[in-house]
């Protein structure tokens, strides 16, 4: 039996696919079968993950193509890659197809968290981003805040 929460995450994914599908189609590439992979590992995934952990998720796909796939889904929009302190850059769903969130990183191990904040303090920001950007002559379209510490496992 199929309840109400999984009839909306097949909803989400396929919304989620139909935006990808347009989105790689504006950019001439086609929706692959190992790029679907990428996409529903990414999807399932609790938060930003690097390479490796992305192979676990999805153990049907080769590395060399993954990476080369990571690529080019980043350049169509599709991928958003986060920098961190380890080895590994991390990968997740561009927030354009998920929610608006922003990131705690760890210095020491890399890990990272995906949060949110209370509306009026995103609110609060979203204006100060606006007074910056129009003193600047700047069009602004989005933000992104990575906050960079110690997680409580390597204090």
């Amino acid at each position: 039996m199929v309840s109400e929460n999984d009839d909306s995450d097949i909803r989400d994914v396929q919304t989620v696919d139909a935006s990808i599908a347009e989105r790689l189609g504006r950019a001439d590439l086609r929706y692959t079968v190992s790029r679907r992979a990428i996409v529903r590992g990414l999807h399932e995934a609790a938060g930003p993950v690097t390479l490796p952990e992305l192979l676990d998720l999805s153990p049907d796909l080769a590395t060399s193509s993954t990476y080369r796939n990571l690529s080019l889904l980043e350049s169509a929009g599709v991928v958003r890659r986060l920098i961190t302190s380890d080895d590994h850059s991390r990968y997740e769903l561009a927030e354009s197809l998920t929610e608006h969130h922003h990131h705690l990183i760890c210095q020491k191990c890399g890990l990272v968290r995906d949060v949110t904040l209370a509306d009026p303090l995103e609110s609060a920001l979203d204006d100060a981003f606006d007074e910056v950007a129009a003193r600047e002559r700047f069009t602004l379209s989005s933000h992104a805040i990575d906050i960079y510490g110690i997680c409580p496992d390597c204090n």
